[in-house]
């Protein structure tokens, strides 16, 4: 079989990067130019999606998502609210490459039957996001002239107003860009548009056909692509209303907490601007007086410069009732004259004994005949220590709610915004890396025949040119089922010409697994060294970078490192002809495997139950029963995941693992260092700690030099395989 170079799909994709990069590079520039091209001449247009509607047709769904996310991003420097309409882009760019797939720019007519979908993302659901955003105040947006007209027409409101008028500009503007986007289409040479489709093979490309094979590979239940993508979703879900739910939380509290501020701000302002000595003189001459109309201008003064407070006001609480000193009008209730005497309102009644007494009272929140209201009451006291009267400012709650719901619609905006940007990323990293890499191989096991040596050949080719290079395990996958085909065939074609000769090599090799399962595992000895070597160099590191400083002293040290031998301890239970097969095991030979970390466990656990000082054959139990432990939890024979993996376990993966790869096994040539460290750097975070990982790979001259101390063979031969 001819030898996979690593790395031969990304060498087929970079002739197309730096094309792919200027043209996505120019739909950005496009996005960028066109509005404000549109500015200048003064049209009531946006054309802020050409870019990314011409990127998501030619280029697919993730380029096309990008191009529309960094539009908003780009966009937002001059405009921050421009953020929270990327919800809107990244819609339109998957829509976008959606309808091309299906073809739907490839004719005139059918290009101009999408208008109206862009159009009710944009002119529907944007005007929708405006509102809860900000409300329609009839700004100066491209569609504010309009919606003045129609509002001035009296047979709207201002809500459908804003609304028409939003819709029947995007349409002219959503209509416009996909007129743009068909010319330029096909103003493109057709043989240049498949250079910028956007792919990321890490194999030999598909054909259309095979592809469609691949897209179409029936399951027995949920394919594996819609339970990464239901992962995902749920798990982006989760975050979200978790984060949601505390962002309201601490949002409303802000807020509240922000009114009452202004509120206890403008009290005290106007408490500070009454001179309680001329509160009677102004009951009684109310405007009358010489100062009541300069202190009402500067109540409005203090009013104006807070435009969250909705009304503000002077008493006197008496037995009466409510003498009123100053109550500014509003553009809904005209305030009280000076003097009038009004009752005190029911949601007062409970404080009506500390407001006649003069009494300071906390912030009150109740429902009052002008609505739900914060209100205020400052005391306003005399020379003497009297109470003349109480300052007072109210917001109305409804401005709290309005300003939460407009805070949970960006968040909400930015969340769906940033969720399809990360699904796309996400499918299409799985496609590439995950899927189609498996659906190849399927399709190519199941087109496999044996019923001629020319089929055998055609099926053994067309395996081998998949070129799967994922680098990670489908490749070794890949790899594993390349080879053990090729093999197979090669035996096979092997057995038609040497049946006489196998018949008798056949007696030969039953000595030689007899001889083999008597001996058992003949690495153990050098295995066992050698990983206790790897232990102590990755604890030293440790110790030296400061990691884990309380756990790792002396002691611990050289109880890991003298236990480190016994990891392997319950392989005594194991069958020599599991132990020394010289194949891939099958599911039940892998569990038998597998128990040898339990069967560790009892064997050390029988000893500490006869010696008095454990802490050497503690952590021999945690190498013994976790070292096949991974970080991400899919390990055996726990499941353990993180820091709940013993930490002397977690150091033994990484030794144990890398002096697999290095060393010559029964059922495997050694891998050279170099691919290795490779295996080692990759696993960091999936199955291995990180931190002991990556400073293992860091280590590699001390690694190289424990390797050579202990004649590891690396390659053919005796000597240590050096690429650098």
């Amino acid at each position: 079989m001819k030898k996979h170079t690593e790395g031969a799909a990304e060498n087929r994709n970079d002739r197309y990067l730096l094309f792919q990069v200027l043209f996505f590079g120019a739909a950005i520039m496009i996005n960028f130019i066109l509005p404000r091209l549109a500015g200048a001449l003064k049209l009531p247009l946006y054309l802020d999606n050409v870019g990314t509607l011409l990127a998501a047709v030619l280029g697919g769904y993730l380029p096309g998502v990008v191009v529309g996310y960094l539009n908003n991003i780009i966009n937002m420097q001059g405009n921050p609210g421009n953020a929270y309409y990327v919800v809107l882009s990244t819609m339109i760019a998957a829509c976008g490459t959606w309808l091309g797939r299906k073809g739907c720019f490839e004719r005139f007519w059918k290009a101009l039957l999408t208008i109206p979908l862009f159009a009710f993302i944009g002119g529907v659901l944007g005007s929708i996001l405006t509102y809860l955003l900000y409300g329609y105040g009839m700004g100066e947006g491209i569609s504010a002239p309009f919606a003045r007209e129609l509002l001035e027409s009296g047979k709207l409101t201002v809500f459908w107003a804003q609304m028409t008028s939003d819709v029947v500009i995007d349409l002219i503007d959503k209509g416009i860009t996909v007129v743009l986007v068909f010319v330029i289409l096909k103003l493109i040479p057709e043989r240049v548009k498949p250079c910028l489709w956007l792919t990321g093979w890490r194999q030999a490309p598909l054909t259309d056909d095979a592809l469609t094979d691949a897209r179409r590979n029936v399951t027995r239940s949920f394919s594996l692509r819609g339970k990464i993508i239901a992962i995902i979703s749920v798990i982006m879900v989760c975050v979200a209303v978790v984060t949601t739910v505390i962002s309201y939380l601490l949002f409303r509290s802000f807020a509240l907490k922000q009114y009452t501020y202004s509120c206890n701000s403008a009290a005290s302002l106007v408490a500070d601007l009454i001179d309680p000595e001329k509160v009677d003189e102004f009951l009684a001459l109310g405007e009358a007086d010489p100062d009541y109309g300069d202190i009402e201008k500067r109540l409005e003064s203090i009013r104006h410069g807070n435009p969250d407070i909705e009304y503000i006001y002077v008493y006197r609480f008496t037995e009466e009732g409510v003498r009123v000193i100053f109550d500014l009008d509003t553009a809904e209730v005209k305030g009280q004259e000076a003097g009038s005497l009004i009752a005190l309102e029911e949601y007062l009644e409970p404080y009506r004994d500390a407001l006649l007494a003069g009494e300071a009272v906390e912030p009150l929140m109740d429902d009052t005949m002008y609505g739900k209201l914060l209100t205020v009451f400052k005391p306003i006291y005399r020379s003497d220590g009297t109470c003349a009267c109480y300052a007072a400012a109210d917001i109305k709650v409804e401005d709290i709610h309005i300003s939460t719901l407009n805070y949970m619609t960006k968040v909400f905006s930015l969340f769906i915004g940033f969720y399809i940007f990360i699904l796309t990323l996400c499918i299409w990293l799985v496609d590439y890396h995950l899927i189609y890499p498996i659906a190849a191989m399927t399709v190519s096991a199941r087109k496999f025949a044996y019923d001629s040596e020319e089929a055998l050949e055609v099926s053994v080719d067309r395996l081998q040119h998949l070129d799967i290079a994922t680098g990670d395990e489908i490749e070794n996958l890949y790899e594993s089922l390349s080879k053990t085909i090729a093999e197979t065939v090669g035996y096979l074609e092997d057995a038609k010409n040497k049946g006489e000769e196998i018949a008798h090599m056949q007696n030969g090799l039953i000595y030689i697994l007899a001889d083999m399962v008597e001996s058992r595992d003949k690495n153990t000895g050098d295995h066992v060294r050698k990983t206790a070597a790897y232990v102590r160099l990755i604890m030293n590191k440790m110790k030296e970078k400061g990691i884990y400083a309380d756990v790792l002293t002396d002691e611990y040290i050289e109880d890991v490192v003298n236990s480190a031998p016994l990891h392997d301890v319950g392989k005594i239970m194991v069958s020599d002809v599991i132990l020394n097969k010289p194949g891939r095991l099958t599911d039940e030979e892998f569990a038998q495997m597998k128990g040898h970390t339990t069967a560790g466990k009892r064997v050390i656990a029988s000893a500490m139950s006869l010696v008095s000082d454990s802490s050497y054959l503690r952590e021999a139990k945690n190498l013994a029963t976790y070292h096949h432990e991974r970080w991400d939890g899919k390990g055996y024979p726990s499941g353990k995941a993180g820091e709940e993996i013993p930490l002397s376990a977690r150091i033994m993966a990484v030794a144990d693992v890398f002096d697999a790869l290095v060393s010559k096994r029964s059922y495997k040539e050694p891998f050279s260092f170099e691919k290795a460290m490779d295996i080692i750097r990759e696993g960091a975070g999936t199955q291995f700690d990180p931190q002991i990982a990556m400073l293992f790979v860091e280590a590699e001259d001390e690694v190289r030099e424990v390797t050579r101390t202990h004649e590891v063979l690396l390659g053919p031969g005796n000597e240590i395989r050096d690429n650098g």
